[in-house]
């Protein structure tokens, strides 16, 4: 038995970077996936490349209709929705806070909480009656601290966890799960291509000094969330926002208490000195 033998699941922004891993992941582990994405070019190769376990859907996660019709090709195609991970997003608008322009706000809401909302409304009207079901959603570790992401992104991913623990109150006496994955910094095709636009160097992102120094994950480390997030081995967790940061948040740097002086046994707070 795979981990997600027999389940269904929709992933919007499915065609690259988390999406695409978790679909591979997701098809490895059994389950049989709906690409919901605009990269038409990228999502219908990678379903013809998985076979017939996996159908693209054109899907402008903005627009509800669209939504709504990712979930009604689970249905018709796979016979129901198991899973339905929020995954779409972009960085969207960037700069200071007092020349944010409304009409960029407003977008990279539309498409990062607006897309999860209308996710979680669509898989619902699913899963309470089938009495089964797991909601996922991409939040940021830009959610959960200051500097890591642009403001309106970062106000975006944060209310994900909000919404993510408040539909998951309402959903858990009706056997569905919902929960956000909080990712740190991932090596996507998105990130490379807002480094590119800033001028910075390309860098190798699976050497060991990449790892150790920027604790930068790849998008297959995002992908193995999701596919314990959504099976029964995680069936005791809901409303919680699961960090994949490689130890950004919470343990950002190195230990000072474990360094120089400090590596002494004769270093014992509170003996000798007081001061």
């Amino acid at each position: 038995m795979k981990r997600l033998d027999g389940t269904v699941a929709v992933i919007t922004g499915g065609a690259s970077g988390i999406g695409a891993a978790t679909v591979r992941r997701f098809v490895d582990e059994g389950a049989s996936v709906v690409i919901a994405d605009v990269q038409d070019d990228l999502g219908g190769q990678l379903a013809r490349e998985l076979g017939k376990s996996v159908t693209f859907v054109h899907t402008d996660v903005t627009t509800e209709a669209d939504i709504e019709a990712a979930v009604g090709a689970a249905m018709s195609n796979f016979g129901r929705l198991d899973v339905m991970f929020n995954n779409a997003g972009i960085i969207g608008a960037v700069g200071p806070i007092g020349t944010l322009q409304l009409d960029d706000y407003e977008h990279t809401m539309a498409v990062t909480l607006r897309s999860g909302f209308l996710g979680m409304k669509h898989a619902a009207n699913v899963m309470v009656p089938q009495g089964s079901g797991v909601i996922l959603s991409t939040s940021s570790v830009a959610a959960v601290t200051g500097g890591l992401g642009a403001h309106t992104y970062s106000a975006a991913k944060a209310a994900i966890i909000g919404l993510t623990q408040s539909v998951a109150a309402e959903l858990w006496p009706h056997g569905v799960r919902v929960n956000a994955i909080v990712p740190g910094k991932i090596a996507t095709p998105m990130t490379h291509a807002l480094r590119e636009r800033s001028g910075l160097p390309e860098q190798a992102d699976d050497t060991p000094e990449v790892l150790r120094n920027e604790r930068k994950g790849q998008a297959r480390d995002i992908a193995a969330a999701a596919a314990y997030l959504a099976s029964e081995d995680a069936r005791f967790v809901t409303g919680e926002s699961l960090l994949v940061d490689g130890g950004l948040v919470r343990a950002g740097g190195p230990s000072a208490f474990a360094t120089g002086a400090y590596r002494s046994p004769d270093m014992i707070a509170g003996r000798g000195d007081s001061t």
